[in-house]
Formats: structure tokens, sequence, C-alpha cells
């Protein structure tokens, strides 16, 4: 499933962009391939992270992946519900399965992200 109004990385990563915050979290197509999710290291509060710069990790019952942040930013805040509910990024990964929320501050990089329609295409090219 791939999301309408979502920007997509090649590493599968999501952001959705709200003003000037984006939420960042893991594609259905990620969550898939790994596997029931078992545990969910996320990035601290006010930690500043670039583009393409590792931002959490995500195990599951298959392997542990890291999770790339598409924009660069500063993290605002997690979703701690994870830390208890790992397994909510299985059950609804662009909606209760966020990873976490960060003030954009380069997002002339939304320009290497692609929309619905492009990543749709390159799931296509992987399978």
């Amino acid at each position: 499933m791939v999301i309408e109004g979502l920007l997509y990385t090649q590493e599968h990563e999501w952001v959705r962009i709200e003003g000037g915050i984006g939420v960042v979290g893991i594609t259905d197509y990620a969550q898939d391939s790994l596997g029931e999710i078992t545990f969910v290291e996320l990035p601290a509060a006010g930690q500043v992270v670039k583009a393409k710069e590792e931002i959490a990790v995500v195990e599951s019952s298959k392997a542990a992946s890291d999770v790339y942040s598409p924009l660069g930013g500063k993290v605002l805040e997690v979703n701690s519900l994870l830390q208890m509910q790992p397994e909510l990024i299985n059950q609804s990964c662009y909606e209760d399965g966020w990873l976490c929320r960060m003030e954009i501050t380069d997002s002339e990089a939304t320009g290497n992200l692609m929309d619905a329609k492009q990543y749709e295409e390159y799931l296509k090219g992987l399978s």
C-alpha cells in the first residue's frame, strides 16, 4: 500500500510534511519485508540529523534494519508508544506507527524524494 500525499525514499521511509514539520515512518513495503517488528530504537528528542543519516533502528523476527532520515532537521518528538508496542508499525505504519516528528531545516531536499506514483513505479522495479 502506497499513500498519496507522502514523500518516499529508496530505502522505504516516508515523510508527511505538515507546514515546517515532517512526520517520519517506514513504508508498508518495509514493514512487510521485515516481518513481525519486535523492537524500535528511536532517536532522541532534540537530535539534529542530516538527510540520509541514520535516525532509528527497527528490529524484527527476521532482521534489524536502519532507518534513515528523509530530510535534515531536528527531532521534536518521538512516538513513545512504539517502546511498548513496536507492532504498531506492522498494524498501522502510516498512522499509529510513525517514528518521529521533526522540524525540517532543509526543505530543498524534498526534490530528492519520490511522490506516491514514483514510489509505486520504483517498487515495481524491485519485484
